[in-house]
């Protein structure tokens, strides 16, 4: 049997600073508080279709996880967020008054073909991949 996948459901990063993360899903990349569960120590917010959980370490789902993320080790490569229109220089300008800096934008095939796309990281240092639209669709 093959898994009728549609899309990306979420992603759950741990974190030492859930407030700080936060800040920089909502008030950064535009993101929008969707519920939070104090009771386990886990705040949910919207990123178009998808949620991106955050988990305090702390709490009772992020202890599971033993020590927080850091530069000696991560608890995921990165994910991707679709962004349509993808207008690179208007989201370089916007990260920037943030004091983000948005990596080079390059062509790289994701889930509905290959189009522009380009990296940054977060205050915990999870890296995130901004995809836009496809230029040459997946076969």
């Amino acid at each position: 049997m093959k898994i009728p996948f549609v899309a990306l459901d979420h992603v759950v990063l741990r974190t030492s600073d859930v407030e700080r993360l936060r800040h920089f899903y909502i008030d950064v990349l535009g993101c929008t508080l969707e519920k939070v569960q104090a009771d386990i120590g886990l705040v949910q917010l919207r990123a178009g279709d998808a949620l991106i959980d955050l988990v305090d370490v702390a709490g009772e789902i992020g202890r599971r996880g033993g020590v927080a993320p850091g530069p000696e080790g991560r608890n995921l490569d990165h994910f991707c967020l679709r962004v349509e229109p993808f207008d690179d220089v208007a989201i370089r300008q916007g990260l920037a008054s943030h004091g983000v800096t948005l990596g080079d934008v390059v062509l790289r095939y994701g889930a509905h073909g290959e189009g522009p796309s380009c990296y940054l990281d977060d205050p915990d240092g999870n890296t995130v991949e901004l995809k836009g639209p496809p230029h040459r669709p997946r076969r």
